[in-house]
């Protein structure tokens, strides 16, 4: 796995040829354990990686078309899945917690909910303040500069504008670890502001 901004901060990545980005998995190492956001298959190599920087205690996953390898990963390491509480009727994998929006859900987490994104109450995670991880609604398909999920996927163009604003006007914001294109690991804020004003 590749070191981030931050030294308790770890990504696993892969290809994909359609839209020639990369997807990522994250994983945050705390003192409760690693939590790992939207898991892909792990490789031999960053599966040792992983299990290296100890006990996996909870997958986070930010809308049903992430679940990817989170189900393998739980049932090898015993990790906790918890997901997005508007998808609970719906979610293909079962969950041990469901999530919305909330402060210090746990320490140092905060998770947002986002509206009219290609899935119901997609979530967004600030973690320690300062790192915004996304899913799908906000991504990178060019390095440092952030877009948006395209029109023709969004439930709700409306809904989807304003999510994508409340996530700008986070205070604080210094890396933006999008699931899909170019992960952002400076002066966050700004470009998110850029992607704000970008917007009608």
């Amino acid at each position: 796995m590749k070191t981030l901004h931050k030294s308790n901060f770890y990504c696993w990545s892969a290809f994909d040829k359609d839209r020639n980005i990369d997807f990522h998995s994250y994983v945050w190492v705390t003192e409760q354990g690693s939590i790992v956001f939207d898991p892909l298959p792990l490789t031999e190599h960053d599966k040792q990686h992983l299990l290296s920087l100890g006990k996996v205690s909870h997958i986070l996953i930010s809308n049903s078309d992430h679940v990817r390898n989170a189900q393998a990963l739980a049932d090898e390491t015993g990790a906790l899945i918890w997901g997005p509480e508007a998808e609970k009727d719906s979610f293909p994998i079962e969950c041990s917690h469901w999530l919305s929006a909330g402060k210090n859900l746990l320490p140092g987490l905060d998770v947002y909910s986002l509206d009219g994104s290609k899935t119901d109450g997609e979530l967004a995670f600030v973690l320690e303040g300062d790192t915004l991880i996304t899913g799908d609604l906000v991504r990178a398909h060019a390095g440092g500069k952030l877009c948006m999920l395209p029109d023709p996927k969004l439930q709700d163009k409306t809904k989807a504008l304003a999510s994508v604003k409340m996530l700008a006007s986070i205070n604080g914001i210094k890396a933006v670890l999008v699931g899909d294109g170019w992960p952002v690991f400076r002066e966050g804020d700004c470009v998110l502001a850029e992607l704000s004003a970008s917007l009608p």
